[in-house]
């Protein structure tokens, strides 16, 4: 059992946080054996989180599977249980994939994504910035994710209005980061307890800039994600001096 916490804003009790990883459980995706996950208790139930690779993700709650950027690469999605909701950040082929999400519906799934990646996929929910749904049994709140740094925001412009989210569970805050640089609005994101963070060149963060996002957010919790090639090792001695940010790093390339 690995045993951690957040830093003194966390809205909870410090033993809130457990993450579970080396004994095996029975879940409903034991199509992903051999994949890692964490298990958290959120205080309101148990979230488990797969990491499926690069920045496809399933969250488990409360009888419910909520899949992010699910693309076939990293998973046979047709052996794993159909999803209650579905969030995409963007448009890209690596985070949208009509063939995942064909895989995964079932009649009452929901399908959440910014406006691009609708007129894309032909289907789903557009959700504009700062906005908020509740879907299985949790809340999701778009927020903006675009290259800030010169000659690089042609990848993720601003003004295509890709999505990141914060995905509230129970008394967690979840920030899922999409595509991104550092922006402005994360400083006004609030209280975060886990997030992932994108980290490779020239496409999103360097590792500098991600810790620089993370000491700005401050989470409790930092998992970075499609990373590629890029060395995490340097990430973890960037913010080795950094109280209250607890990295872990699992197969997201």
């Amino acid at each position: 059992m690995i045993r951690s916490h957040v830093g003194a804003k966390a809205p909870f009790a410090v033993s809130a946080l457990l993450a579970l990883v080396a004994a095996p459980f029975a879940s409903a995706l034991d199509e992903a054996a051999g994949k890692e996950f964490d298990r958290f208790d959120t205080g309101r139930g148990e979230l488990t989180i797969t990491f499926l690779g690069h920045s496809s993700l399933v969250f488990e709650y409360g009888g419910a599977s909520i899949y992010i950027d699910p693309v076939r690469q990293y998973a046979d999605f047709s052996k794993f249980p159909k999803a209650d909701l579905i969030l995409v950040t963007h448009e890209h082929g690596d985070h949208l994939d009509p063939g995942a999400i064909a895989a995964l519906k079932k009649a009452s799934t929901r399908i959440i994504l910014n406006e691009s990646s609708r007129k894309k996929l032909g289907e789903g929910e557009a959700l504009e910035h700062d906005r908020s749904i509740q879907a299985a049994g949790v809340a999701v709140e778009a927020v903006p994710a675009y290259n800030s740094s010169a000659g690089r925001a042609s990848y993720h412009p601003k003004e295509r209005k890709d999505n990141g989210y914060i995905i509230t569970v129970g008394n967690l805050r979840i920030y899922v980061a999409g595509d991104t640089e550092p922006t402005p609005e994360m400083a006004r994101m609030g209280s975060i307890d886990i997030a992932f963070l994108p980290m490779n060149l020239p496409y999103t963060m360097t590792p500098e800039q991600v810790a620089a996002a993370a000491q700005t957010i401050r989470p409790g919790i930092l998992y970075p994600y499609h990373f590629g090639s890029t060395d995490t090792g340097l990430l973890t001695k960037l913010l080795a001096g950094e109280p209250g940010i607890d990295i872990r790093v699992r197969k997201l390339q």
